[in-house]
């Protein structure tokens, strides 16, 4: 069976809205909602597909565009490739050309719609920034915190709070007043053990390598309403993170790092390799920064994570 190369948008307005599409009831899953979009045809380049299909569905001009996340799902009578681009400017007023109802919905509302199985990872990259602070490890609390309440104010949307020094108690403490403090700005991942989850009903949580390992027989661990993240640094690792359900993941390390000399890069071209059948976002970890998102976006990731590259003052 050959595999339908289908070209998609996440089209992001300037309050941040993302535009989706009611799909026509006699259609393949037909009823759902889905990111606008149409086939690729033979020879077609995808970002020349992409502008045709919506102009004629939606009426509008891409003037900027990106690659968000390609994602490979086979149906029981289909298989198809889903080649996402994140548009953040276009003209035109969109409309339903083709009688298609429309909506715009905010990240957090993009979860109340019923979306075909191929789209949920697109739901996740498209609620997801481009950027992961990682915590820095060697500060005390008090310091962390003003470090965060900085972070926060500059932009940043997703953050884990990582401190493998600190004993549980004081972990524990700290996440409540880190929690408080990412309250309606950033989502918060934790780190530690799954008995804690009742605790921070606010929190994702974000699995060690080992406790993917220990964990991914068993299935994902809790409800697709909680982010669910996991460390990994090879194909089987990745393995695991999708046999799990995982929503996204970090992938390490890309670069020599000073934290983890002893470690063997990836570098960017067997990154490339590893993203282009992992089907979930992946932020791209490891002696990078912000002025490698573009280098990012090119091999496949959802963007880059970091402790000190994104930390204020460092």
């Amino acid at each position: 069976m050959k595999r339908v190369h289908v070209a998609a948008a996440v089209i992001r307005g300037t309050d941040g809205r993302v535009l989706i599409a009611r799909r026509p009831d006699d259609k393949h899953q037909g009823g759902l909602w889905e990111f606008p979009g149409g086939k690729v045809e033979e020879g077609e380049a995808v970002q020349v597909a992409l502008s045709r299909e919506l102009e004629e569905e939606l009426g509008i001009r891409v003037s900027a565009a990106r690659p968000l996340i390609q994602v490979h799902h086979d149906y029981p009578d289909k298989q198809v490739l889903l080649d996402v681009w994140e548009v953040s400017a276009f003209t035109g007023e969109p409309h339903g050309a083709e009688g298609q109802p429309l909506a715009w919905a905010s990240p957090r509302e993009l979860g109340d719609y019923e979306f075909p199985a191929a789209n949920k990872p697109i739901v996740a990259a498209a609620r997801l920034p481009d950027r992961y602070l990682i915590t820095p490890d060697d500060l005390e609390p008090q310091a962390l915190l003003a470090g965060l309440k900085a972070a926060l104010a500059k932009g940043v949307r997703l953050v884990q709070l990582r401190a493998p020094r600190m004993f549980d108690a004081q972990y524990r403490d700290l996440a409540v007043d880190v929690q408080g403090l990412c309250a309606g700005k950033a989502q918060l991942m934790l780190k530690g053990p799954l008995e804690w989850l009742g605790d921070f009903p606010a929190a994702g949580w974000h699995l060690t390598a080992e406790q993917l390992r220990k964990y991914a027989p068993n299935g994902r661990p809790f409800p697709r309403e909680r982010w669910l993240a996991a460390s990994c640094h090879s194909i089987e690792e990745l393995q695991l993170a999708a046999a799990m359900e995982v929503d996204f993941v970090t992938l390490s390390p890309v670069q020599a790092t000073q934290t983890h000399p002893e470690a063997q890069p990836l570098g960017w071209e067997r990154a490339e390799e590893l993203l282009r059948r992992f089907n979930q976002p992946v932020y791209l970890l490891g002696g990078v920064g912000p002025d490698d998102l573009e280098q990012a976006w090119k091999v496949g990731a959802q963007g880059v994570a970091g402790i000190r590259a994104f930390w204020p003052g460092a």
